[in-house]
């Protein structure tokens, strides 16, 4: 068997871990938390790209859900799919949901990102000081936190069913008002920058189990006002994108019939309407 060169081998590494579905990377700020992308095979040939940050669920499962589901997507709009992937229990304590309200003891779930796409952009020379974010369930809780606090990061946002949201709410502090945001984050809540970014809210009109979102005293997120918003998550989904559009934000609601809380079964809307969005951005 003839073996390959040094430069032979490092180039067929190359294909087969950075491009199209890569490996696992630690993040290199802060290698307890992960990420893998979809890298459309043509920015090896130096093709420049978009990119979209898909955001998990409790389950992290979805991560390779999404990376698959918007592969095609990705391929025929030229945009890169990167996925973090925050472990269950990172302190060693079993707790899942630290990463949905952006903070957890040190770790700024929302700087991590921010921190994984200048890592990628730097590994693919891109330039995505820029870009979307979808997420669904917890990864909706993510988005719509990340967009409120970082809105002139995005070039658009999808937030998908999530369990419990933050309404812009200036007389209560977060989780469930952003009284407190700047004191809390060190940047102040910007209505006027939120409003430039395209949002889409997407939800199943037969998402109604609440077991897993009501907020109960004692809890570790239980706070007053945490279930006000609504019983369900097309309730909440629809107090969350009413209060986006006072403050000014162009919000397209999506309520697909017959679905419960599946995210393959809302991922056409999402790819619609980033399509959208993509097309409108190029033509500028």
């Amino acid at each position: 068997m003839q073996e390959l060169g040094t430069g032979e081998a490092i180039a067929r590494a190359k294909a087969v871990y950075d491009y199209g579905h890569t490996a696992i990377f630690a993040s290199k700020s802060d290698p307890r938390l992960h990420l893998a992308l979809y890298i459309p095979p043509t920015a090896a040939e130096g093709r420049k790209l978009d990119l979209l940050v898909a955001v998990h669920g409790t389950s992290r499962t979805s991560a390779f859900d999404f990376l698959n589901g918007f592969a095609e997507f990705g391929l025929y709009n030229d945009c890169a799919i990167l996925a973090p992937i925050f472990p269950v229990g990172v302190f060693g304590d079993g707790a899942r949901s630290g990463y949905k309200f952006l903070e957890e003891g040190d770790i700024r779930y929302d700087q991590a990102v921010i921190a994984m796409v200048e890592e990628m952009a730097e590994k693919y020379g891109q330039n995505w000081s820029t870009f979307a974010m979808f997420g669904f369930s917890g990864g909706g809780h993510f988005t719509h936190r990340f967009a409120i606090l970082h809105p002139e990061k995005l070039w658009a946002a999808s937030v998908g069913a999530p369990g419990s949201v933050t309404l812009l709410d200036p007389t209560r502090d977060w989780w469930v008002g952003v009284r407190d945001l700047e004191a809390r984050f060190g940047k102040p809540f910007k209505p006027e920058e939120l409003a430039k970014i395209p949002v889409q809210m997407v939800v199943g009109d037969a998402d109604l189990e609440n077991w897993e979102i009501t907020h109960k005293p004692g809890g570790r997120y239980y706070m007053e006002g945490a279930n006000d918003a609504g019983q369900t998550r097309p309730e909440r989904l629809s107090a969350l994108a009413q209060s986006f559009r006072e403050a000014g934000v162009q919000v397209t609601l999506d309520v697909v019939k017959g679905v419960s809380h599946d995210r393959i079964k809302v991922l056409g809307h999402v790819k619609a309407f980033l399509t959208k969005v993509l097309s409108e951005r190029r033509q500028k």
